[in-house]
């Protein structure tokens, strides 16, 4: 590009899942141009939602908290949904153990039931979660870095705990909803966030589907559906896009994909970003969505919307979401619509595998915990994600200070990965700052051009 020229775009984000709209809503409502670019067919990222026969199929796993959760609920105001189109769940979290289900995790009688913990192990459940509520706002999920946690991965935070509080709480919490092996992810981000949170009978769902926050704040955006971003590459003060339609330059680009993504993507970026890009890996997720003839869940007393399958328990199975029991409007009136995880060991190999192969091992393993599941399909989908959530890893732990402290580019980043936060909110939280980052570039550089302006026009008279 001339360096006289102007740019084609004033705001490029590349990414139109929650991360990259949050991002381009923060722009567009301070005055800045901004034009969205999505590969995939449709708003959502990893919070999409699949429409078919009636049935609403979150294609991720979505709830959020009451509490905790302050940036999501500023923008689910901002864009005008009622409190009835984010309901309370209402159900409770249960755990498999020794055949049934346990139900109490998450809740506040957790130390009383043991939820499915052993008795001579719910003195050390009180004792962690005492701990936590001292440590108070120690736990930062905005900052895991600093937490007194360090790097200790949850394997071994869990060693000062009786060994349930790793098979039977942490392990199946972290496995059903990150995707994670506990040996290999810091313990900061999950206990910070368990804390943030807080019991399970304060969270909530989208009334319509997982991406219904995202489907409105695309409404008001120039969102570019099924066009992919094949390269990006700061220059100078500016930053170019190949797509396959062509080049374009922008004054700044948002990248709001996953981190191994955007490594492949920022083809030259500085070597201190570089290091924390390459260094936070993703876990990839898979669930097979079920469409029931009738509304089927799993054995046990309570009802819970989530079962977690330990691996202590099972070892093809992380979890079983009974949808229907999530909201009723997810399935039609007498149907049932059920989610079965893949256990984090599982996963590397059913990504390459058959989608029957897939749904066969799934449901079978799911018929133990839900008779009857086979006999009652009507309809399966295999839901993947190769890049399903944030490792969280030692190494990214240790290099993210650095990389937040880096001065503003012409390419920023957004994702639940930049604050290391395996969470909506974290995505949300990450475009909010991505945004304020690129404010603080361009608006410097306005007050830069227009000083220029002034003492060149003071100089020719």
């Amino acid at each position: 590009m001339n360096a006289s020229s102007e740019p084609d775009l004033d705001v490029a984000v590349v990414g139109a899942g929650i991360a990259g709209l949050s991002a381009a809503d923060e722009l567009r409502r301070a005055g800045r141009e901004v034009r969205v670019f999505e590969a995939h067919d449709r708003v959502g990222g990893r919070m999409r939602s699949l429409r078919k026969d009636g049935f609403v199929i979150d294609e991720g796993a979505e709830q959020i908290s009451s509490q905790g959760y302050r940036a999501t609920w500023q923008l689910v105001r901002r864009v005008g949904l009622r409190p009835a189109e984010v309901p309370v769940i209402g159900r409770g979290i249960g755990v498999w153990r020794n055949g049934r289900a346990r139900t109490g995790v998450g809740g506040s009688s957790a130390v009383l039931t043991g939820a499915g913990l052993a008795p001579r192990a719910r003195p050390d459940l009180a004792r962690f979660l005492a701990w936590t509520a001292r440590a108070g706002d120690a736990l930062d999920c905005d900052h895991p870095e600093r937490t007194p946690l360090g790097t200790e991965t949850v394997a071994e935070f869990a060693r000062r705990y009786h060994p349930d509080l790793h098979d039977y709480l942490l392990q199946p919490l972290t496995g059903a909803f990150f995707g994670w092996h506990t040996a290999r992810s810091t313990a900061a981000p999950a206990v910070s966030l368990l804390r943030e949170v807080g019991p399970v009978s304060a969270w909530r769902t989208y009334r319509d589907g997982m991406d219904t926050l995202a489907r409105r704040l695309a409404a008001g955006l120039d969102v570019t559906t099924g066009s992919q971003v094949r390269e990006v590459v700061a220059d100078g003060n500016t930053a170019r896009l190949t797509l396959g339609e062509g080049t374009l330059t922008a004054r700044a680009v948002v990248v709001a994909v996953p981190a191994p993504v955007a490594s492949q993507l920022c083809v030259n970026a500085p070597a201190g970003e570089r290091r924390f890009l390459d260094a936070c890996s993703f876990t990839p997720v898979l669930k097979v969505s079920c469409a029931l003839r009738r509304p089927l869940a799993p054995r046990g007393r309570g009802g819970p919307y989530v079962l977690l399958t330990p691996e202590a328990e099972e070892d093809t199975l992380a979890g079983i979401v009974v949808d229907h029991a999530k909201h009723p409007g997810r399935a039609p009136a007498g149907r049932g619509l059920l989610s079965l995880i893949a256990t984090p060991r599982q996963v590397p190999t059913l990504l390459g595998a058959p989608p029957d192969e897939v749904v066969m091992r799934l449901t079978r393993a799911g018929e133990r915990f839900v008779p009857g599941l086979t006999d009652a399909l009507l309809e399966a989908r295999v839901h993947a994600f190769a890049h399903g959530l944030p490792e969280a890893t030692p190494t990214a732990l240790g290099l993210r200070a650095a990389f937040q402290d880096r001065a503003p580019g012409p390419v920023e980043y957004a994702g639940d990965w930049v604050v290391l936060r395996p969470a909506s909110e974290g995505a949300v939280r990450s475009g909010a700052l991505a945004a304020a980052r690129v404010l603080s570039r361009l608006g410097a550089e306005a007050r830069d051009t227009a000083r220029a302006w002034t003492q060149e026009e003071g100089v020719s008279r």
